[in-house]
């Protein structure tokens, strides 16, 4: 299995709405993004690099697994 990596901020909110979650506000560096169902909002820094602990944290609060990132980040690129 691929290891997860640094991405922008921009790749991991095209990751996130692909996987059901909307956009709901911006308090200074950070972007909240809700979803029905899910108990807390995914929160996404506009930083140029996310660290994959922020990644990781993010998928736990969205209830994703590795193969779902996975899946979503190729199709992406596929663009």
């Amino acid at each position: 299995m691929p290891r997860l990596t640094p991405v922008h901020w921009k790749v991991l909110e095209q990751i996130f709405l692909k996987f059901g979650f909307v956009f709901e506000r911006q308090v200074g560096s950070h972007r909240s993004y809700v979803k029905e169902g899910c108990a807390r909002p995914v929160i996404i820094p506009t930083y140029t690099s996310i660290d994959v602990d922020i990644i990781k944290s993010n998928m736990r609060t969205a209830r994703m697994d590795r193969d779902k990132y996975f899946e979503l980040l190729a199709a992406r690129k596929k663009k």
